[in-house]
Order: C-alpha cells, then sequence, then structure tokens
C-alpha cells in the first residue's frame, strides 16, 4: 500500500472514531432534535398545513427533517474537526504526514458521510414504526443524500480552514446554514409562498437538497428532480474546487 494511501486510510479511520467516541453527541443527540421537530410540527400543523396531494403532512415533514439534519451535521462534523485541530495546536501534525490534498479531502467528507448515515439511518429506523414511507425513486434518493452530505462536508472543511475559533464557527452556522435550512422548504412546499419567496427559494441550494431527496419517497416534488441532481451536484462541485484550492495552497493553514 502506497503511503498516500496508508494516510488516507489511517486519517479516515480517527476522523470516525473522533465522531464514534461521543456517539451520543455526535448521532444520538440529532436524531433527538429531529424528533422533537417532527412530534411539535406534525401535530400543530397536520390539519392545517398543506402537503401533496395523498400524503399526509406527517409523511411529507420527515423527508424535510432527515435532509436538514444530514446538512447540519455534515457540516458540522468537518467544520468542528478542523477547528479543533487549530485550536489545539495539532493541525502540524497534519500536515507533516505524507498525504496529499485530495487524499485529506477525501477522507474528511467520507468520514462525514458515514456520521450522516448513521443519523440518517437511526432517523429512519425510529420514525418507520409510527410513519412508514415508501420509496419510489432509490437511485435518486441516494445520489441526492451523497451529493449533499458531500457537498456540506467540503463547504464544512472551508469554513474549518477560514476559522480561528470556534466562534467564527457558530457564526457560519448561525448565519448561513440554519438559515437556509430552515428557508428551504422542510416544513411546507414552497407553493404556498408568496410569489416574490417563491422564485426567492429557487436559489437556496438547500431547497434543491430536502426537494430531491423528498422526490426519491414519493416520486413527486416541486420541482423537477434533474433541477435537484444539478443543483446538488454543482454545489459539491464548486465547494470542492474551494476547498481543495485551499489545501493545496495552504490557505489559512500554513504558518
Amino acid at each position: 500500500m502506497s503511503p498516500d494511501r496508508i494516510a488516507f486510510v489511517t486519517l479516515l479511520k480517527k476522523e470516525i472514531k473522533r465522531f464514534w467516541s461521543v456517539l451520543g453527541q455526535t448521532v444520538t443527540a440529532p436524531v433527538i432534535t429531529a424528533m422533537l421537530y417532527l412530534l411539535v410540527f406534525a401535530q400543530a400543523l397536520k390539519d392545517r398545513a398543506s402537503a401533496y396531494e395523498g400524503i399526509s403532512y406527517t409523511e411529507f415533514l420527515l423527508p424535510g427533517l432527515v435532509m436538514m439534519t444530514v446538512i447540519q451535521n455534515a457540516f458540522a462534523n468537518t467544520s468542528s474537526s478542523l477547528t479543533q485541530s487549530k485550536v489545539m495546536g495539532n493541525l502540524v501534525f497534519l500536515q507533516m504526514a505524507p498525504i496529499g490534498p485530495l487524499e485529506w479531502f477525501g477522507a474528511y467528507v467520507l468520514a462525514a458521510l458515514v456520521r450522516v448515515c448513521l443519523v440518517a439511518v437511526a432517523m429512519l429506523a425510529v420514525t418507520t414504526l409510527f410513519v412508514p414511507l415508501p420509496v419510489e425513486a432509490p437511485l435518486a434518493l441516494l445520489a441526492v443524500f451523497l451529493l449533499s452530505g458531500a457537498g456540506l462536508a467540503a463547504v464544512g472543511m472551508i469554513a474549518g480552514i477560514v476559522a480561528e475559533k470556534f466562534d467564527h464557527i457558530a457564526a457560519f452556522t448561525n448565519f448561513f446554514i440554519m438559515p437556509l435550512s430552515f428557508l428551504s422548504g422542510v416544513f411546507y412546499s414552497v407553493h404556498a409562498l408568496p410569489p416574490l419567496w417563491y422564485h426567492a427559494s429557487h436559489f437556496n441550494p438547500f431547497f434543491y437538497m430536502i426537494d430531491g431527496f423528498r422526490y426519491g419517497f414519493f416520486g413527486h416534488a416541486d420541482v423537477p428532480i434533474w433541477q435537484s441532481l444539478a443543483w446538488c451536484g454543482g454545489f459539491f462541485v464548486v465547494a470542492s474546487a474551494v476547498c481543495l484550492w485551499m489545501l493545496v495552497t495552504g490557505y489559512k493553514i500554513k504558518r
């Protein structure tokens, strides 16, 4: 096995062990939070909110909650890991390792995907007893899931590289991740919005992630699935390109 591959596998194991050691915080806590959203909103709006024909509001809500949790956790996994390494001063050991930017990027993104897979599976396993969901387009569902998780993991790496302390990550989460998540159609269909906000929502990449993921279950969504796949793929490519440029040039990493 080549040195780059050994370094890649070692870094991947390290990142998985990092979140695995606090599984209650990294997996259980997001699932509980999403379940509380499901309980509150499903009970409060099930008779008043509009959803797709033949689909209850609870069924409509669940895929959106799963994808919102995936988005937030994919970002948190990579951003918190890199920021922690910078704050604790051990990032230099990673820079000294015989690992290239592509392997570095791949290990962090793949570890984040492992985490969000655990979160998504746990959520669906808990809720399927009460809200069984059909899977009409499994390939589209898987493609949207992987592209969305990987794209947000790449954005998390960008934030972690730029950040110099945890306050910077919190600001990025509070002013970018959370607002775009809540305004992406998780709790409503965008067709219920006024014209201005309806058109504005189509510039939100998180909308396409959630809408495309919802399509995988129901075979029906607010926009055609090819648009969702194009936006998810484009988001991943742009975020990955920026992240890899930072790793190659050593931006905010090399002192």
